[in-house]
């Protein structure tokens, strides 16, 4: 099977290389072969996955991660598309962010939202695409974005200041932490001196936009 489904751990997670050949029905029985004699090392664990070597469709993806949970207990909290310009700053952000977030406390959404399109969750959220303008999150929790985010943000929508927010590319319209708003024009001076992922946090009455990566 290992010339099939191979798997290795990393920081983050696990990485799963695929067999590009083969037909996916014959790729399947490998990857129920492999996760079932693997299945009591990964049991209760939380982690990120990253699939390589060969290129899924959406259905194809879902079906594999249906099929991994249903033999094993592992808690996938998000799979991670392998780009080489941008590895180390998922490998950072789930690190940094994603380890801290148990699944009782938050939700996942993977996708872009697009204009008019509003989200909200009554607990962090992590989304796994863009936050396009005119497009709204709204969360009592944190919001963690692995993507880029042009639209409006609420974290801590039910007043709580020591939330946060963190996106790759951080360009909003408009942001709030708890009750404190970010003034539009301070964010945007903020962020022309700041490269790679940001994250926003309340310090006294105003928002401030700092590296998330020192």
């Amino acid at each position: 099977m290992d010339k099939l489904v191979r798997i290795k751990s990393c920081r983050y997670g696990i990485e799963v290389h695929l067999n590009p050949e083969v037909p996916f029905d014959v790729l399947l029985e490998g990857i129920a072969s492999k996760f079932s004699d693997s299945a009591r090392f990964f049991e209760g664990s939380k982690m990120a996955v990253t699939f390589l070597d060969r290129k899924l469709s959406s259905e194809q993806e879902k079906e594999i991660l249906e099929l991994i949970t249903e033999i094993t207990e592992i808690d996938i909290v998000c799979v991670i598309d392998c780009d080489e310009d941008n590895e180390m700053t998922y490998k950072s952000i789930v690190e940094n962010t994603l380890t801290n977030i148990q699944k009782k406390d938050g939700q996942f959404y993977r996708g872009t939202l697009r204009k008019r399109q509003v989200l909200e969750s009554d607990a962090s959220i992590i989304i796994l695409g863009d936050v396009e303008q005119g497009a709204r999150v709204i969360a009592k929790g944190n919001v963690v974005i692995v993507g880029s985010l042009y639209g409006s943000v609420h974290a801590g929508a039910a007043g709580n200041k020591e939330a946060y927010i963190v996106s790759l590319t951080m360009q909003p319209k408009r942001l709030r932490i708890g009750d404190i708003d970010g003034k539009r024009q301070i964010i945007y001076q903020e962020n022309t001196g700041i490269k790679g992922p940001k994250i926003a946090v309340v310090d006294g009455s105003r928002i401030y936009v700092d590296p998330l990566i020192d």
